[in-house]
């Protein structure tokens, strides 16, 4: 049984995501360098290099840097919460594959800035949360690990990754995921109790796949000493109590 399903409605934490006030300009803002923010860039201009014999030469095009305004950081930001607020109210209907675009939306508004990071990493848990809805639990890993690489405190987004990783039968990573939700929450029974159900499926994952290999070790070693009118059943591997080793003996 799959651990509590993380509630459709996004959490109030989701809903309102803090902006930051832009500051005041300073009494020498008029003069400020251009390099505050981040660079995009913009569209140059080709023009003739004329010279005497009027002939025309290529000329490179540079790209100069521009910055956005803590006002327009403020703005982008404002309007990249407003899309993910409406992805979550698509979420809340089960439209997933449109909640999506929205989470996409936003990410792509919001400026990559220390202030918009709790922003983005929200979008990316919830986008992983709209995969694995629509049952895409590989790009649901994708995304939660992409929240959780902005925030490695996320515990909701740790949560889905483990979900999907479950769902894909990839239990060693579940537990893995459980193990760090009780580092950062140690009283956190929800994952420990994950915890206790996920060990017997990762053990029974790991005999099944040793047994796999035995049996294609042994469907080799039929292969080649069926040349010779032998089997592996021929071969008999005795344990010694004393020392723990084996010992190979031949039978007919």
């Amino acid at each position: 049984m799959l651990i509590e399903e993380v509630e459709a409605a996004v959490t109030e934490e989701e809903h309102n995501v803090k902006t930051p006030k832009p500051s005041p300009p300073s009494s020498s803002s008029t003069n400020k360098d251009a390099s505050d923010g981040f660079e995009t860039a913009s569209d140059g201009e080709l023009g003739p290099n004329e010279s005497d014999d009027e002939s025309q030469h290529h000329v490179q095009l540079q790209e100069e840097p521009q910055t956005l305004s803590e006002a327009d950081q403020q703005k982008l930001l404002e309007q990249a919460n407003e899309v993910k607020l409406e992805g979550n109210g698509l979420f809340g209907k089960g439209q997933y594959e449109e909640a999506l675009s929205q989470y996409e939306l936003a990410l792509h508004l919001a400026p990559d800035l220390p202030s918009s990071v709790e922003l983005r990493s929200i979008c990316h848990s919830n986008r992983g949360i709209c995969f694995s809805k629509l049952g895409k639990y590989e790009d649901a890993i994708k995304e939660c690990t992409k929240a959780v690489e902005l925030n490695p405190s996320y515990i909701k987004a740790l949560i889905r990754r483990a979900e999907a990783h479950e769902k894909l039968e990839h239990f060693e990573e579940a537990i893995a995921d459980m193990k760090k939700i009780l580092e950062l929450d140690p009283s956190n029974d929800q994952a420990r109790k994950a915890i206790r159900r996920l060990e017997p499926l990762a053990e029974a994952k790991r005999e099944k796949i040793k047994e796999e290999m035995i049996g294609k070790l042994k469907d080799m070693g039929n292969s080649l000493l069926g040349r010779f009118g032998m089997s592996v059943d021929n071969f008999k591997a005795v344990k010694d109590p004393n020392t723990g080793s084996y010992s190979i003996s031949f039978q007919r």
